[in-house]
């Protein structure tokens, strides 16, 4: 495991507590009962908050999976740094 992945990990424990461990990096919008509107926002901030990023606005609408947020954040601290 990565460091990045242990941080999403955590970002995606916080914003769905009764998501077991196992089943987190490969979580969808299909996958995750309570992944809504609301619960969309709530992990963008968190992890924008926890890996110091932003995500743009436009493309926000295609964070829909784990994976997805992992190649996001990936791409983003690679650019920023």
């Amino acid at each position: 495991m990565s460091e990045m992945e242990d941080r999403l990990d955590r970002c995606f424990a916080a914003v769905f507590p009764d998501l077991p461990a196992s089943q987190i990096r490969s979580a969808s919008v299909e996958s995750v009962r309570g992944w809504d509107s609301v619960a969309a926002a709530t992990l963008i901030t968190a992890i924008e908050e926890e890996f110091g990023v932003e995500f743009d606005v436009e493309t926000a609408g295609e964070l829909i999976s784990y994976q997805a947020f992992a190649a996001s954040v990936q791409a983003l601290t690679q650019k920023n740094s």
